[in-house]
């Protein structure tokens, strides 16, 4: 469903589709990323995702005007993969409560692979 916000001159409604690709921006922005991950379906098989197709790699859930955000990224080889993931949840959190006023519950990572 989205986000809403409500003021004096009226609803806002930010859809998930506009949280994923700031979240996917925010990603792509991270030292140590090396790109968004996206599973195909039909074979399992990880595929990194362009810069047009950052929205692939993140799953956005809104309850009670709260998101959660999943990520599916690749990281560089040779960098603290702890490290990386900490900054990338701190960077996606802070930007998208920025940019758009809701409330980030969550920002789940999950790593797909390591790129040199």
């Amino acid at each position: 469903m989205g986000a809403s916000k409500t003021n004096s001159l009226g609803e806002i409604i930010i859809s998930d589709d506009v949280l994923a690709v700031l979240a996917g921006i925010s990603t792509i922005e991270c030292y140590g990323i090396v790109g968004m991950a996206s599973k195909r379906a039909t074979d399992g098989l990880v595929e990194l995702l362009g810069l047009d197709n950052l929205s692939r790699g993140v799953k956005v859930y809104t309850q009670d005007n709260e998101v959660i955000i999943d990520l599916f990224i690749i990281v560089e080889y040779g960098i603290s993969i702890a490290t990386v993931a900490k900054n990338v949840i701190e960077t996606v959190k802070y930007n998208v409560e920025k940019l758009t006023g809701t409330k980030v519950k969550k920002v789940n990572l999950k790593v797909e692979g390591v790129r040199v």
